[in-house]
């Protein structure tokens, strides 16, 4: 028995005698006998950093899935509590000399843990209606979005802060409605819109519109089109397009984003387009990873093979293309944080500096650890808040070094995260997304051509503002949008 597995063992306790990993989601024997425990990964590790436990290490965490699989621990909560430690931001495979896919594993592992869980009936019935009854349907999310920007915008939610009836609920309550971002005046909708390009189209791409990003941040995602559309791209927003699944692989419903990623794969490959893509970090790694989601569904594994290829992310596609260098000024002083799945995964991390050192009078100025998680981590800020808080005091100590004005990242989980880290680091430093800033700087471009001259510029401004009009009608009344009559 090794260490790790004698730290978590009571005395006197019982081990089970046959392996309790089993089904067709099971954490794959090759994958988990491929680490070889030399520890390059601990030091890449946020957890492991900041408790310097080894039961809190991606190899610690790996051993401990052995052991359930030979049949020498039990699955239970004593065991497990250490994987629900884990953020998942898959650090330790950029490190890993032996290529373990610790994603893969603990989406696995975690899939195993979920029946196994003791939960009350409230938080039961409460997850559920989450995961299965809101997340998967964007008119349901909308409608609850809408009602909790009525609670901000109306003064309810002064008074409940003020008469402090949140005290009276579950503990932690106040403070995770402190963190609550403050909802825009309009969200974004897939409504199958197509939004043209500046000049000779170059591509025609789809655009993922996702869960939570577009009503968490409906007016950071109409950026995104209006940047692909300044660079050449003709964007639509495919109708009938539903969560990417990341959320539910995260917490182990893995058949449940099975489900959800059949539904995209179908959405999207009917739009005919040359790629398909996202603005969020998160969304992007999952459907990047579509293929090993449905590697056993025969009519889906091929499918989602060749979609998964399609999907490219925002900063990746457009540094591709290539971009068009902006012309506008923006005299900020910038750092990025780089988001877990764009840099650990997706190993995208010269393209959004690329794009903001092209944005001319921006300094650009690097942070320590930059690619260290945090804290957001998906559902983590929720089920793990004070360790998610812990991290990202963290984080916040790292940016304030930098002296910027602006930090950019790359990820809705992030976005939030760091709002709220500048909340509680009484800074007034903004956090924009890499596309925030670039558009922008096209917005501040010169806005007319000299006389008997048209140049891209001006055809930009003209585009632009017709976008914003046309934008600002579709967006104002979340009641429409539900009906579906807009």
């Amino acid at each position: 028995m090794t260490t790790v597995e004698k730290a978590i063992t009571q005395p006197g306790q019982a081990t089970p005698a046959i392996p309790l990993f089993s089904g067709p989601d099971a954490p794959e024997e090759r994958d988990l006998y491929k680490c070889v425990h030399c520890g390059f990964c601990l030091q890449a590790c946020p957890t492991y950093l900041e408790t310097g436990l080894e039961t809190e290490s991606p190899r610690g965490r790996i051993a401990l899935m052995k052991a359930v699989n030979e049949g020498r621990l039990g699955l239970t909560p004593t065991v497990f509590r250490h994987w629900d430690l884990c953020i998942q931001c898959r650090a330790c495979e950029n490190v890993c000399p032996s290529g373990v896919p610790y994603g893969r594993l603990i989406e696995a592992t975690i899939a195993q843990v979920e029946p196994h869980r003791k939960l009350t009936w409230m938080q039961r019935r409460m997850a559920d209606f989450m995961l299965n009854s809101a997340l998967p349907y964007q008119n349901r999310l909308t409608a609850m979005m809408g009602a909790m920007r009525l609670y901000q915008q109306s003064g309810l939610q002064r008074l409940v802060r003020k008469a402090r009836l949140l005290k009276l609920g579950p503990k932690g309550l106040v403070e995770m409605e402190r963190s609550l971002p403050a909802l825009p005046d309009s969200f974004f909708a897939a409504q199958g819109q197509l939004v043209h390009s500046i000049g000779t189209p170059r591509a025609r791409v789809a655009l993922l519109s996702g869960c939570l990003m577009p009503l968490f941040h409906g007016p950071a995602m109409r950026t995104v089109t209006r940047v692909l559309s300044r660079n050449g791209c003709d964007v639509s927003v495919p109708a009938g397009q539903v969560c990417c699944g990341a959320i539910h692989t995260h917490i182990g419903d893995l058949e449940k984003a099975r489900a959800m990623a059949r539904r995209n794969i179908d959405v999207f490959t009917a739009s005919r387009v040359d790629a398909v893509v996202v603005a969020s970090a998160g969304c992007g790694i999952r459907m990047k990873e579509y293929g090993h989601l449905l590697r056993n569904d025969p009519a889906y594994a091929e499918k989602a093979e060749q979609f998964s290829a399609m999907v490219k992310d925002i900063h990746e596609y457009l540094v591709a293309l290539p971009f068009v260098p902006p012309q506008g000024r923006l005299d900020y002083k910038v750092t990025y944080q780089d988001s877990c799945h764009l840099s650990h995964t997706q190993r995208i991390t010269a393209q959004p500096r690329t794009l903001l050192r092209s944005i001319p009078g921006l300094t650009f100025v690097e942070m320590e650890n930059s690619t260290r998680c945090c804290g957001a981590g998906g559902t983590y800020t929720i089920t793990q808040r004070e360790f998610s808080l812990r991290l990202l005091d963290r984080k916040m100590a790292a940016v304030r070094e930098t002296g910027a004005d602006v930090l950019a990242t790359a990820n809705p989980g992030c976005v939030i995260q760091l709002q709220y880290g500048t909340q509680r680091a009484e800074t007034p430093m903004r956090v924009k997304y890499v596309t925030e800033l670039l558009d922008e700087a096209y917005s501040n471009e010169p806005r007319r051509p000299p006389p008997g001259q048209v140049t891209a510029e001006g055809a930009w401004d003209e585009e632009r503002q017709e976008m914003r009009a046309r934008w600002k009608t579709r967006s104002g009344d979340r009641r429409r949008r539900i009906r579906g009559r807009e």
